[in-house]
């Protein structure tokens, strides 16, 4: 599946998980619901490797399903890795070479699929290296703000909506979504700043209540006019 195949605005819950059982129990709740996408996170792809991705491909059916490896090296392989595991987009980071961007964007369309840029990290000039990753064949772009990050700073993605704002008027032709400690209440603020994609972890794999807070994520992306 191509990224732009995609009905937008979207949801893509994280499933930042170090087992495929945790996420599967969260997934079992929610999966019926209107979910964009479904992600493998880094850790649950570095503690149970590829077969996590197979998984909840299998398990979520015809919902997309983005396995975020994260890959600063060995675009082609990873890209080949993710996409045959069943993922129908995989992300690289945009501090990458541009040569392991263009392999992976390369290997990943032949494949089928497509990439994310990920921008967690990066301190460069974010406007033009998001028009690099344009140029490069790059289709989706994730402005990111770390757990650590949070943690340590107290800083999510929520403030990052002037960010936003601006990307989505400098390099329109990109597809923005946003990530980083997201609560279902900064979701229309992050629609308004042209976020297309909204992902969110943490506010529904760890609440006591993931159904509610998803039906709550999916009634706000809803509502949001276009």
């Amino acid at each position: 599946m191509k990224i732009r195949d995609l009905k937008l605005p979207a949801l893509q819950v994280a499933l930042d998980f170090t087992s495929v059982e945790q996420a599967l129990r969260i997934l079992s709740e929610i999966r019926d619901l209107d979910l964009g996408i479904v992600e493998v996170g880094t850790p649950l792809i570095k503690s149970e490797g590829m077969k996590s991705v197979s998984e909840i491909r299998n398990f979520v059916e015809r919902t997309p399903v983005l396995a975020d490896t994260k890959t600063v090296d060995a675009g082609a392989l990873e890209a080949e890795l993710a996409i045959r595991s069943g993922a129908d987009f995989m992300t690289v980071l945009a501090l990458a070479d541009n040569v392991v961007v263009e392999s992976a964007v390369r290997t990943s369309r032949s494949l089928g699929g497509d990439v994310v840029a990920d921008f967690i990290g990066f301190r460069g000039d974010v406007v033009t290296r998001a028009r690099e990753l344009a140029e490069i064949g790059v289709e989706a772009v994730n402005v990111h703000v770390g757990i650590d990050v949070q943690r340590s700073l107290g800083f999510t993605a929520a403030g990052l909506r002037d960010t936003v704002r601006i990307l989505s008027k400098e390099v329109s032709e990109l597809i923005l979504s946003v990530s980083g400690g997201i609560k279902p209440e900064d979701i229309p603020v992050l629609l308004d700043a042209g976020a297309q994609i909204v992902v969110v972890g943490g506010a529904i794999t760890r609440s006591r209540s993931p159904r509610q807070v998803a039906e709550m994520c999916a009634k706000a992306l809803r509502h949001f006019p276009r």
